[in-house]
């Protein structure tokens, strides 16, 4: 399929004037073509239709939608390699581990399509009236989930397919009956609109109303700013940076009618390493942490930041393990120049703090954005 570089509102495919660039992470070239540049008109335009659009996709049955999220999943798997030879090149991610998160990302549709046949997800309850119950009668008493509003998406940077355009928080929005709008990460946009264009062509295959689905690009604050405050957006789903979740929880908060906003952010994963377990097999436990720490070149949420453990001969043990382990792994390119220079940064400013040294680095590289494995120690008695 052609990438258009186009903004996807609705059923309108729109070219604006303010325009960026993708990156090829491990080269740092730019990736053609030009991506359109979301603005407030954008913003109304995708609220209104999402808006227009709700009352008629929240009240279709289960069975409708459970086809629509398996049609997207079958687009998905025919837009074959060129979607994971375009996410490789926009992300430096491997073809392998792109096969996999595509696999992940089927599956996940496929599932909210499963639990929507199962109906249990309406949580259901009904407490029949009881007109002779002393001293007072009880009414008829019913309550089911129903869908909240038209919801907006954010796509992350190190899943650009599992937790971005169609990812778990879209599949489980329009699940729901909700109309989502996707803002795009801008690192893969054209992952995204490849994405886009299977969600896209499943709207209309469906004969589902075109405010269902919209795709806003853009690397500005602003846009994301905007997209949660509109008021007819009624929930938020983020995976990011701590700082960038909390900046749009805190404008949902601001906003006269607060909306939920359902964020994973980061975490510095702290483990506790017992001394009985460091006794017995304190290699085992090195191999183990090194293995987490450089999962992804480190950029996984499972990430473990901080350990924290008790002065001993088997904790030296774990510590020699684990720098010889970090000091023979190859630099891989990581997502975007930007995480880059910002880990390149974050080790100089760890080091420079009294008391902390790094430990061990894993081998030099010649590539660009390239993350050398680091371990820093900070010992305190």
């Amino acid at each position: 399929m052609t990438i258009s570089g186009k903004l996807f509102i609705g059923a309108q495919r729109i070219a604006k004037t303010e325009t960026f660039y993708a990156k090829s992470p491990a080269t740092n070239e730019t990736l053609q073509p030009a991506f359109s540049t979301a603005d407030i008109s954008d913003v109304e335009l995708a609220t209104t239709l999402a808006n227009a659009a709700f009352n008629t996709y929240r009240n279709l049955d289960s069975e409708t939608r459970a086809k629509f999220l398996e049609r997207i999943a079958d687009n998905i798997m025919a837009l074959g390699d060129e979607l994971l030879e375009r996410a490789h090149a926009e992300t430096g991610l491997p073809l392998v581990r792109l096969t996999g998160e595509r696999g992940r990302t089927v599956n996940q549709l496929k599932l909210f399509a499963d639990e929507l046949r199962k109906q249990g997800w309406q949580g259901v309850r009904i407490d029949p009236a009881l007109p002779d119950r002393k001293p007072l009668p009880r009414s008829d008493l019913r309550m089911r989930k129903i869908a909240i509003g038209p919801v907006v998406v954010f796509g992350a940077s190190n899943f650009p397919l599992a937790f971005s355009v169609a990812g778990g928080d879209t599949a489980s929005a329009l699940a729901a009956g909700c109309p989502v709008i996707v803002k795009g990460h801008p690192s893969h946009p054209g992952t995204g609109e490849l994405v886009a264009q299977a969600i896209a062509a499943a709207v209309q295959a469906c004969n589902l109303p075109e405010g269902v689905f919209s795709l806003l690009n853009g690397n500005s604050h602003q846009l994301g700013s905007s997209l949660v405050t509109h008021p007819l957006v009624k929930a938020v789903g983020f995976t990011g940076s701590r700082n960038g979740g909390m900046a749009l929880f805190n404008a949902a908060n601001s906003r006269p009618n607060p909306i939920p906003v359902y964020a994973e952010m980061s975490s510095i994963n702290p483990v506790v390493l017992m001394p009985h377990a460091l006794a017995m097999r304190a290699e085992k436990i090195a191999g183990d942490f090194v293995n987490s720490l450089t999962m992804g070149v480190g950029q996984f949420c499972t990430n473990p930041g901080f350990l924290l453990a008790i002065e001993s001969p088997a904790l030296d043990q774990f510590m020699n393990a684990a720098r010889k382990t970090i000091e023979v792994i190859t630099p891989a390119v990581m997502l975007t120049e930007g995480i880059y220079q910002a880990y390149e940064k974050g080790i100089t400013q760890l080091q420079s703090q009294p008391g902390v040294k790094v430990v061990a680095r894993g081998l030099e590289s010649s590539g660009v954005n390239c993350g050398r494995a680091a371990s820093i120690s900070h010992r305190r008695n």
